[in-house]
């Protein structure tokens, strides 16, 4: 049920998208995307309000229906050359896979936290799989959160599972792991 504080912080979207954890809100900007959020069940769905969000609506339940599916959007430029970085070796990640904030670090020649916080600052998350990085011993945060059990680990725990992850605590050998890239 949203509450009256939901219904206000609805407002900045343009569609608020039904997902199998709660919801995905889609902000636009001049005809770009400028913003995709993970919203907790006390959303309501919103109808897109332009084109631009009515794409990333349609795009977003594909994706849920098949992981497979490649996302096209126009996006808008956000974000440091570093984090752009990040965020490139990030989307070549393949579904299914994951790849540890110290490979992506090794793999950018950058430091792990580094890469953490750039993962974190993911404006756009499902287009760009920040939930693909995990932590070297376990699944590590989610959009600048680390509560275990809260919403957004949860969140990942389900896309890591929706891309058929083979248990992502446990990689494979590290050295398999980097002849990949």
């Amino acid at each position: 049920m949203a509450t009256p504080e939901s219904n206000l912080e609805a407002a900045i979207f343009s569609a608020i998208v039904p997902a199998p954890f709660g919801y995905i809100g889609v902000r636009t900007e001049d005809q770009q995307i400028s913003e995709l959020v993970y919203l907790p069940p006390r959303f309501q769905e919103k109808s897109p309000a332009d084109t631009v969000s009515s794409l990333a609506a349609q795009q977003i339940e594909r994706y849920f229906a098949d992981p497979d599916f490649p996302f096209q959007l126009p996006l808008k430029q956000v974000g440091t050359a570093f984090q752009h970085k990040v965020w490139q070796a990030i989307s070549s990640i393949p579904r299914g896979q994951v790849r540890t904030y110290g490979q992506i670090a090794k793999h950018i020649l950058s430091a792990p936290r580094a890469v953490g916080q750039a993962c974190g600052a993911n404006w756009f998350p499902l287009v760009i799989p920040c939930h693909r990085v995990t932590a070297s011993g376990g699944l590590g945060g989610f959009a600048h959160h680390d509560d275990e059990t809260g919403f957004h680990l949860g969140v990942k725990r389900y896309l890591l599972r929706l891309e058929q992850v083979p248990e992502y605590s446990q990689l494979e050998s590290t050295q398999h792991q980097e002849s990949m890239w």
